[in-house]
């Protein structure tokens, strides 16, 4: 199932099942509790990030081709940081480049992201999938300057500016995608594709993902996991490209879809 979070003319939030045809069905309730699926049509006005974050836990330097491209080793346990909810964008919205903190560096992570439907701790790599409610395209949208120099040696202030985390387009649940180690993903640029490979190359891969991190820890329903970009970052480029004012950039999940993002200068007036 494909699912969606959207606002209504008036306004209200709800939920709604993409079906086959194209159009939406309302869903009664919400996917992280009690839900049924009515025969009524979602009226649509804005497509929303399929779900708000409890919690926003992302893991750098999974893709071995993405670790090479940074002269990085492969690190010998995942590498976990954080955003905060006030990252969350919706697709169509526009990342917005940081000027009050001002960073030249902004760059895009295409990535797949992950999100637990039902309490988790110390689960099992075995079990680990019995956990995910569903996947959805990811934008891990990083300050280089503010993530490597200003950032006092931890990444998360390069990483926490305001549309720094756009969600969507839908929400797919794991009937959909059996192995989410088997997947297309790629960024494309102002129409050019920058990365294009799949998550079979990820170092740890999502069960994994899940063990460690549920790991004398407890994720609650609704907590996302960002699961690292693959190679073609713009930051390793020579010379390198960064996000500008004007762009359009997209992430592409094989069985997903894509999620599309302008891209603005921050008003600061």
């Amino acid at each position: 199932m494909k699912i969606i979070r959207y606002q209504d003319a008036l306004g209200e939030i709800h939920f709604a099942s993409v079906q086959t045809d194209g159009s939406k069905l309302r869903i009664d309730g919400n996917p992280l509790g009690k839900w049924t699926q009515t025969q009524e049509q979602a009226q649509v006005a804005k497509l929303l990030a399929p779900i708000e974050p409890r919690d926003i836990l992302c893991i750098g330097l999974n893709y071995r081709k993405h670790a090479a491209e940074g002269g990085q080793a492969i690190p010998e346990f995942p590498v976990l940081f954080m955003k905060n909810s006030g990252t969350l964008t919706n697709p169509g919205d526009p990342i917005v480049l940081p000027r009050k903190l001002a960073s030249q560096s902004v760059d895009y992570e295409c990535e797949l992201a992950v999100v637990i439907g039902k309490p988790c701790y110390n689960v099992s790599k075995s079990e680990a999938l019995d956990y995910v409610l569903g996947y959805t395209c990811a934008n891990d949208v990083s300050a280089r300057d503010w993530q490597m120099k200003y950032g006092g040696s931890q990444w998360c202030r390069g990483k926490t500016f305001s549309t720094f985390c756009p969600l969507g387009p839908v929400l797919v649940t794991p009937d959909e995608i059996p192995n989410p180690n088997a997947l297309s993903i790629k960024t494309i640029l102002n129409g050019q594709i920058m990365q294009d490979w799949n998550t079979n190359d990820m170092i740890f891969d999502v069960p994994t993902l899940i063990e460690f991190l549920s790991g004398s820890t407890r994720l609650a329903p609704g907590t996302v996991i960002l699961t690292g970009t693959p190679h073609g970052v713009g930051g390793a480029r020579k010379p390198p490209i960064y996000l500008k004012d004007g762009d359009t950039v997209t992430i592409e999940i094989e069985k997903i879809g894509a999620l599309t993002n302008p891209v603005v200068d921050e008003s600061i007036g």
